[in-house]
């Protein structure tokens, strides 16, 4: 024998059902059916109403028919009896009229007509005053032949007087009939509706079955739980967004990635983030794997997949300290390259020296020795006598060195004059740097190649220009060269190129400033970037030029 089933078997076996299928088709059925009880109660209630009053207008139509000057006359010339002819009258049109009863009364309240004989010659058993009255009555009442609807009317001779009256029933069972006759074919809409109901309710719980994989509403609401926790537990951005590109879910990641909150949701993806290549990306008008984007001060990689029902899902990665890790090695590669290449020189200046005073030709070796010196001597002094802020004189410096070695000349310009009063000198290294990088790589290959460095002060305002004689950049790319991502350059070993001048132009606009580029004079591109408010206000009289001690201490 099988063990009794414990408790929680037998609710879960007559319980309320778990799956959404189950419940949806319950629901559906019961209010199918809960409308359908309702509508053919609502349709009942008035209906026996309306046929009890269409039995009493009968009944007083009979009464008002029956009521006619010819029976008046017959019942003031006869007596009230069975074979009178008043009784003769009212039989007729008994059963013409297919009446239950059709009394003739005098003044007297005397029946002269009746379908028992026995009560002929009887006082009625209700009050006639009314319709002896002269009033016409309707009403569904009881008497001496039970209950049924009643039409009353006075009796007028020729003359207009009143001599009687007469009153119709029409036997109550009758009505009840033709109620009960119009229940079933009620009852055979209703059930096709019902049916009809639940044919709709099967239909609609099947889709949602397929829809939900057949789940319990408690599974579907755990698997919401635990994909929220999810998504604001990932540490990449994520930005679902609708087939009219409004942004339909994001996760905090994406919050602060992006720099937006979360009343951003339900807003067009234009409206809150402006235009611009991250736009762009999330909105799906540029495609690819992997795209590269900047935002504010983040270098992010997106990607994006496109949903059924005509939106999308948007992830969102950081790369800006791997990148700045990137830029930093290809940095150190490039120093690390310059210094093999200045070890190889000083090899064979020292290899001079040695040959020269082995020739015992000291003059020409403190010559030579001197003249070398000079040369890194001479740059450094130029740079700082113009460029008074340390990093940026340190940058300039060793982009000398590294441009001399791949063959192109870097120069600070003449015009070129800015104080010790930078208000972001990293900002601005990272600039410069950037546009140096780029004119190196311009220029490099080409004939006399050169760079020119000039950066000035207007007011608080940094102005800098870097010019090369590379090759140029066409007027109908002088707009895209600045989009991130956007290169002709051979990808290096980290991954991603085509984010220098986006930057360049992104720390520019940061501040209120610009970044336009345009054919050098002499041929090749000129960089000119505008920084307003880039140095800080003045605190004492500025020294442009150094100090005697300090050019001293220089050389």
């Amino acid at each position: 024998m099988s063990p009794e089933p414990t408790a929680p078997a037998r609710r879960r076996r007559f319980g309320w059902p778990q799956r959404v299928f189950s419940q949806v088709l319950l629901m559906q059925l019961a209010i199918a059916a809960g409308v359908t009880v309702l509508a053919t109660g609502f349709f009942l209630a008035p209906l026996s109403a309306q046929l009890d009053d269409q039995a009493m207008r009968r009944a007083l139509a009979i009464a008002q028919t029956a009521a006619s000057p010819e029976v008046a006359d017959k019942l003031m010339k006869s007596r009230p009896t069975p074979q009178g002819p008043v009784q003769a009258e009212a039989e007729r049109i008994r059963q013409a009229t297919d009446a239950e009863y059709i009394v003739i009364m005098d003044t007297g309240g005397v029946r002269w007509s009746h379908t028992s004989l026995e009560e002929i010659g009887r006082v009625v058993s209700t009050d006639p005053s009314a319709p002896l009255a002269g009033d016409e009555i309707m009403e569904i009442d009881s008497g001496t032949l039970g209950r049924s609807a009643r039409g009353k009317v006075p009796l007028h001779d020729n003359t207009g007087r009143i001599v009687g009256a007469v009153s119709v029933g029409i036997e109550y069972d009758s009505v009840r009939d033709r109620l009960f006759s119009a229940i079933p074919g009620l009852l055979l809409y209703a059930g096709g509706a019902l049916a009809a109901g639940s044919l709709a309710a099967y239909l609609i719980s099947r889709r949602l079955q397929r829809q939900t994989h057949d789940l319990a509403f408690s599974d579907i609401s755990a698997l919401l739980a635990e994909r929220e926790a999810m998504l604001h537990g990932i540490r990449e951005g994520v930005v679902a967004l609708d087939a009219h590109g409004r942004i339909r879910l994001m996760n905090d990641e994406a919050q602060r990635l992006l720099g937006i909150g979360p009343d951003a949701k339900g807003l067009p993806l234009d409206q809150v983030l402006g235009e611009g290549r991250t736009t762009d990306v999330l909105a799906g008008r540029v495609t690819g794997v992997d795209l590269v984007t900047v935002r504010g001060q983040r270098v992010l990689i997106a990607n994006r997949m496109p949903t059924d029902d005509g939106g999308a899902v948007a992830t969102l990665r950081d790369r800006t300290e791997l990148e700045q890790l990137g830029r930093e090695l290809d940095s150190t590669r490039g120093l690390i390259d310059a210094l093999r290449a200045q070890d190889h020189e000083h090899a064979n200046r020292m290899h001079t020296v040695l040959g020269l005073l082995e020739l015992e030709m000291h003059d020409e070796a403190v010559e030579f020795i001197t003249e070398v010196v000079g040369v890194h001597r001479a740059t450094a002094e130029q740079v700082t006598e113009k460029v008074h802020d340390p990093l940026l004189a340190s940058l300039l410096v060793g982009k000398a060195t590294v441009a001399a070695e791949r063959g192109v000349s870097l120069r600070v310009s003449p015009d070129t004059l800015l104080p010790d009063r930078l208000v972001d000198p990293r900002g601005l290294v990272t600039v410069v740097g950037n546009l140096v990088d780029n004119a190196m790589d311009a220029a490099a290959g080409c004939e006399d190649a050169q760079i020119e460095v000039e950066l000035h002060a207007e007011g608080r305002t940094v102005v800098l220009r870097v010019t090369d004689t590379g090759p140029g950049v066409p007027p109908a790319q002088r707009e895209l060269i600045f989009t991130e991502g956007w290169t002709t350059k051979k990808l290096p070993a980290h991954g991603k190129r085509g984010l220098g001048l986006a930057l360049v132009r992104r720390a520019a606009e940061r501040q209120g400033g610009s970044a336009r580029v345009e054919e050098a004079p002499g041929g090749g591109a000129e960089f000119t970037v505008v920084l307003p408010e880039a140095l800080s206000e003045l605190t004492g009289p500025e020294q442009l030029e150094p100090e005697p001690a300090a050019v001293g201490e220089a050389r």
